[in-house]
């Protein structure tokens, strides 16, 4: 086990080390979730029922005393390290001054500042427009109202194994149908779905004919003279982190412009330094209508946003956007700090000597191990696709058993994929090199006993 001071990764300054002092889950985690059941609804369901009462630089502390290796970030949101010393101290500043007037009665410059940071940040030199809410969710659908208000269209184009929400029109777009959208419908009406590029999957087809395939579904099943967006995530999250081939997502630029289809970039798990660049669509030149972001973009805190082309975002008229809490103080605040730590402390290139390492480490346990049928991701943002040795057939079972071994071990991580079979890792960019490689070899360990 390491141990690193953490004097600049979060929180206190605790011990970077994986420490096990009792069963994981512990007596007071388990006296917890007991309460929880008693409590809480029980759709709301927990992945790791272990309580924190820490957290900071690659690790979570319990209620028992045990440290964890977190390669989770709470789902990509703690991206530069949990309670970041930077965002600490820009939020509770803010706290000691205002926590709420609502933007839009009696609008702050924190709002604002954020505004004119993500029109800089943001791929392309075009004049742009920014626009704050709370969510993932929240921001995909303000996202589709703009592009219907500026294309006066209403069709909305998303994929396979796409992941946009669990809100009504976000549940009509997101592909798995358990847990997110079974028995939850009638769901919102003029959205089609398109087939994606799947690489491992889609042994020798081209991004460009995966493009071609898809427009091909489009134009025949929707029309683009009835299509106000097209929208996707740059690379997949929830749907198994799927990086589409080379020129996938160009060709899909390419025939929105020519088309007058708004082409969105859901960047809401992609973002913010997560896969080595600040925005996914960075890595394939895309320059997108409408980008949406959030997870990342507050370190904790709630706030999205959608940020565009001045044109279509000035589409909606006065008071079509907006929302009680969307840009909240506290959550501008505590954005500003995570854009000057992302700037200041290099964490895009930490993003990628990160994905660097553990690519190493996965791709060695592939070697060993027929069951890891993929490895792929950009930067902090990694998974593994699990199958049964010798197939491509998914093995859920076996991302379920893994994950296990690996919480029992003291390893936070994550499984997703349409299949269930995917392992994920998120680690935030706070997490030393020791205890990544800490955390590859408990993950070693954890595939010796699934064998």
């Amino acid at each position: 086990m390491t141990t690193t001071p953490a004097s600049t990764t979060g929180g206190p300054a605790l011990p970077q080390e994986r420490r096990l002092v009792t069963e994981i889950p512990g007596p007071r985690s388990r006296e917890l979730q007991a309460r929880k059941q008693a409590a809480v609804a029980s759709g709301v369901g927990t992945t790791l029922p272990v309580y924190v009462v820490a957290a900071g630089g690659g690790v979570l502390v319990d209620v028992d005393g045990n440290s964890l290796i977190d390669l989770g970030s709470g789902i990509a949101v703690t991206t530069v390290g949990n309670s970041a010393p930077r965002v600490v101290e820009a939020v509770a500043g803010q706290a000691a001054a205002f926590t709420h007037t609502c933007f839009m009665v009696t609008p702050y410059a924190g709002y604002v500042e954020v505004a004119e940071a993500l029109n800089r940040l943001t791929p392309g030199d075009h004049e742009k427009r920014t626009a704050l809410f709370n969510s993932g969710a929240e921001a995909v659908e303000n996202a589709v109202k703009v592009a219907r208000a500026h294309t006066r269209k209403t069709g909305v184009v998303v994929f396979d194994h796409a992941y946009h929400g669990r809100t009504n029109l976000t549940m009509a777009m997101t592909a798995k149908s358990m847990p997110y959208k079974s028995g939850f419908g009638p769901f919102a009406s003029d959205v089609y779905r398109a087939p994606l590029s799947y690489p491992y999957r889609d042994a020798g087809v081209t991004g460009a004919e995966a493009a071609a395939r898809a427009i091909d579904v489009v134009e025949k099943q929707v029309g683009a003279d009835n299509l106000a967006a097209l929208v996707i995530e740059p690379i997949q999250g929830e749907g198994g982190f799927l990086v589409p081939a080379e020129g996938f997502l160009p060709a899909l630029v390419d025939w929105c412009r020519a088309n007058d289809v708004v082409f969105v970039a859901d960047e809401v798990q992609t973002g913010f330094a997560r896969t080595g660049a600040l925005f996914a669509c960075e890595h394939d030149s895309v320059v997108p209508d409408l980008i949406v972001t959030a997870k990342g973009i507050a370190g904790g805190m709630p706030l999205s946003a959608v940020t565009g082309r001045a044109e279509i975002m000035d589409a909606a008229h006065v008071g079509g956007l907006g929302g009680t809490y969307g840009g909240n103080p506290l959550a501008c605040a505590a954005a500003l700090a995570v854009i000057e730590t992302i700037e200041s402390d290099g964490l895009v290139e930490r993003a990628a000597k990160i994905g660097a390492q553990m690519t190493g480490r996965l791709r060695a346990l592939q070697e060993r191990d027929p069951r890891l049928g993929d490895v792929r991701g950009r930067g902090a943002m990694l998974a593994v696709e699990l199958v049964r040795a010798g197939t491509s057939e998914p093995d859920a079972d076996l991302a379920k058993r893994v994950a296990a071994a690996a919480h029992q071990r003291g390893v936070v991580v994550l499984t997703c994929g349409t299949y269930g079979n995917v392992l994920r890792f998120l680690p935030p960019l706070a997490i030393t090199d020791a205890l990544l490689d800490e955390a590859c070899d408990v993950l070693d360990e954890a595939f010796e006993v699934t064998a």
